[in-house]
């Protein structure tokens, strides 16, 4: 067995196939490859903290948590190499991507629906693929990562709504007083429930990361496309703007003023 024959590396490097002769569309190939690559392990390790936290298991969740944090990282970093395509760059290749758009990325819709984001909207662009709908489907109906986090709080005694612990995995979830107040009672008895206060930082961490994604991204294409629209229709730099100021974890951003 060879390190090539071992990782497929012929198959791995015959997938990058620009559609144009400019220098840079190479780049920008190679870039949302490494992307969709660390997405599908961010994927798997999202379930594993998913299954562990409602199994109570915290020790290999607090693991799988920050192996995705340093993940993001990664990505993070990715969109400075992307940077260094100019306007004149991209726009040189730009027409050859027809339709097509990171917008119709199901992995990222797949990430965001794991941490609790749940907007049938986003499942539409999908719906041609039956694999894909029926995976994205099912993660849409289950317990989202984040209430799963708040039935294990409401299992060690603390108060926890029953509208956010009976909720529909479906719906959008909303801030809610209850839940501020069961997390300032585990950050005010930190040692108590350090567990638990462990698991409120690991998720703070990961969405903290997950907004400097996002935010690097607004910046990224606001400087190779500026406010024009983007490929695919969507609306670019504006729709990604809106992507900022959504939270998966509201409460435990709120709770930091209550305590």
């Amino acid at each position: 067995m060879s390190y090539g024959a071992y990782l497929d590396i012929d198959t791995l490097l015959s997938a990058q196939k620009p559609l144009s002769d400019h220098h840079d569309e190479l780049l920008f190939i190679v870039i949302h490859h490494v992307q969709e690559l660390w997405m599908k392990l961010i994927i798997r390790e999202l379930e594993v903290a998913t299954a562990c936290v409602r199994e109570g298991d915290l020790r290999p969740a607090f693991k799988s948590l920050a192996r995705v944090s340093r993940i993001q990282r990664q990505l993070v970093e990715a969109w400075d190499v992307l940077s260094t395509m100019t306007p004149a760059d991209y726009l040189a290749f730009r027409d050859v991507l027809g339709q097509s758009s990171g917008f119709q990325s199901w992995q990222y819709r797949l990430m965001e629906i794991l941490l609790g984001a749940r907007d049938e909207f986003m499942l539409r662009p999908h719906a041609h693929d039956a694999a894909v709908s029926a995976r994205l489907q099912a993660a849409f109906d289950a317990p989202s990562l984040y209430q799963e986090a708040l039935r294990l709080v409401a299992r060690r005694g603390i108060p926890v709504p029953e509208s956010a612990l009976g909720a529909n995995p479906a719906e959008r979830h909303a801030e809610d007083e209850g839940v501020v107040e069961a997390w300032a009672t585990v950050y005010r008895h930190s040692t108590e429930y350090f567990d638990l206060y462990e698991l409120a930082e690991e998720l703070v961490d990961l969405e903290d990361a997950f907004q400097q994604w996002r935010f690097r991204h607004v910046t990224t294409v606001e400087r190779v496309i500026g406010m024009r629209t983007g490929t695919g229709g969507s609306a670019g730099v504006a729709y990604l703007r809106k992507a900022l100021e959504r939270r998966f974890f509201p409460e435990l951003w709120a709770v930091r003023g209550r305590l």
